[in-house]
């Protein structure tokens, strides 16, 4: 399975992008339709949490999938860089 994103969590990353999308087709209606300000802020903040939730899931899947098989094979150093950028990447 190495190089493909489960199924579930391809499920799982498929239906979180789909309320992303929604969710910016209504934030893009809302500033067009000059919303209050605090709404649409409340709005692009959850956008931005179903964007870390998104990432969430990209992340099990690595973590799950591809750093096992490359930790057993020939990939170690790669599987440890990516680590540590991942690490480095969730502390923005």
């Amino acid at each position: 399975m190495y190089g493909k994103i489960q199924t579930t969590y391809k499920d799982k990353a498929l239906h979180r992008l789909k309320i992303i999308h929604g969710a910016v087709r209504g934030l893009q209606k809302m500033v067009e339709d000059e919303a209050y300000c605090v709404d649409i802020l409340t709005q692009s903040s959850a956008i931005q949490e179903a964007l870390k939730s998104f990432d969430a899931v990209m992340l099990e899947n690595h973590l799950s999938t591809h750093v096992p098989h490359q930790l057993t094979g020939k990939e170690k150093n790669k599987a440890l860089s990516e680590l540590l950028r991942l690490y480095k990447f969730s502390k923005k």
